[in-house]
């Protein structure tokens, strides 16, 4: 990477970073508006790769950030990490400031402990995350005192981001409840949250090349399918076969990504992939039952192979902390594929034909093929995980095994002739 010089550090491109040889770690990274000194390390506490953000260039000089450097560099070696440190003492702040009266971050902390083991991690850590992040300046506002004002001016600034919007005033709406609920706050308090901006902050999709491309749901023609299918060799082995999978079994990448041996079985009929209740998107709704997934053709190809090429328990093994691989690197690839993607420009590498998709779209696209083929909807639904509607999910419990291998057999079919 290029070392830091005035000239250099001017020059940046979002998302390209110089580094300083005599400070190992220590970067200025570029974004459109800013210029950021942060020093990346790997932590002593728990060895994962971390990065503090130590100031901006050009008002922290080079001599500046070297010293911040040098002061995050010791902390370090003496078995700290300065990220976790940063938070501890933003936190222990914050429950000093909270100790006398009940702020809105107080209510959205005791929400988090109460919806802490309820939900995924990752659903979790995202509202934490968002918390931290979004509050502004009504983190530290009592509770009581909140007016719709205070709501909607919150909420507004931030149309340019309806999703984060969205997802704030719904965690917001959630946690006032929870506080009403445990008589943190007066009945009389009304739950502003839940009144501002409703339906008000639709989603405006992705911003490709400087353009709206609106919230489409996207779904891959046959043309485009036979594209993609011929295409795959280029990717990596492990997102070639996820997506793959994702096309012959019309399953969620979440499950696709977190298979595991024990899962897959050779029964009378043929092979199966079970995927635990446990792991199901709508594993909390009392209805939901394990996933059955017969593998056919291409996807049962890709299973054995890969249950021969290594004797670990995930089928998509990986070195991070859940041991498989994760479904945003999938989309990550497809991403980097793009003939639009300008993340590392310099780097060369094949551009796909069929663009503006991402791997869920896959699911889409085979749900769609199985219609054309004349699958009947509840059968498709049965295959993709939906439970029934309404109170057909009461009283209907077929398990539809063998509607499933018929339907799913014929999709393969009718995929390898596009192939």
């Amino acid at each position: 990477m290029p070392e830091f010089t005035p000239a250099a550090a001017k020059n940046l491109h979002p998302g390209e970073h110089l580094t300083v040889a005599a400070a190992p770690g220590l970067r200025l990274l570029a974004t459109a508006a800013t210029r950021t000194w942060t020093y990346r390390f790997r932590s002593p506490v728990d060895d994962r790769i971390r990065q503090v953000r130590l100031g901006h260039w050009p008002a922290m000089g080079l001599g500046a950030a070297i010293a911040a450097w040098e002061r995050a560099k010791q902390l370090r070696g003496t078995g700290s990490d300065p990220v976790l440190a940063r938070k501890a003492q933003r936190a222990a702040q914050r429950a000093e400031a909270a100790r006398q009266v009940l702020t809105v971050r107080r209510v959205c902390d005791d929400y988090l402990a109460a919806y802490q083991g309820t939900v995924a991690p990752k659903t979790y850590g995202e509202l934490e995350r968002l918390f931290d992040r979004e509050l502004g300046t009504v983190a530290d506002l009592p509770a009581a005192d909140l007016t719709r004002t205070h709501a909607f001016e919150l909420l507004d600034v931030m149309r340019g981001r309806p999703v984060v919007a969205l997802r704030l005033r719904q965690g917001l709406g959630a946690a006032w409840d929870h506080a009403l609920d445990a008589g943190r706050l007066p009945p009389s308090a009304p739950n502003w949250w839940r009144l501002v901006l409703r339906g008000k902050l639709p989603s405006k999709g992705k911003t490709i090349g400087g353009e709206q491309t609106g919230p489409v749901k996207r779904v891959l023609s046959p043309e485009e399918v036979t594209l993609l299918l011929r295409w795959l060799p280029n990717f990596s082995r492990d997102v070639q076969d996820a997506l793959t999978l994702y096309l012959w079994t019309c399953a969620r990448g979440a499950e696709i990504v977190a298979a595991e041996r024990r899962e897959i079985s050779e029964e009378e009929d043929g092979w199966w992939w079970t995927v635990p209740r446990a792991k199901l998107k709508m594993r909390r709704n009392p209805l939901t039952t394990d996933l059955r997934v017969p593998l056919a053709g291409r996807a049962l190809a890709v299973v054995q192979r890969r249950l021969q090429a290594h004797d670990k328990p995930w089928l998509f093994p990986s070195v991070g902390r859940s041991g498989h691989i994760e479904q945003k690197a999938v989309g990550v690839a497809v991403w980097m594929h793009m003939p639009y993607s300008t993340t590392r420009p310099l780097e060369v590498r094949p551009r796909l034909p069929v663009t503006h998709w991402a791997p869920h779209d896959l699911r889409r696209t085979g749900r769609t093929l199985l219609a054309a083929l004349g699958c009947p909807v509840d059968v498709a639904e049965v295959l993709l995980g939906h439970l029934p509607p309404g109170i057909q999910a009461v009283y209907n419990r077929h398990g539809y095994d063998a509607e499933r291998r018929l339907w799913l057999t014929r999709l393969s079919e009718r995929l390898e002739s596009l192939a």
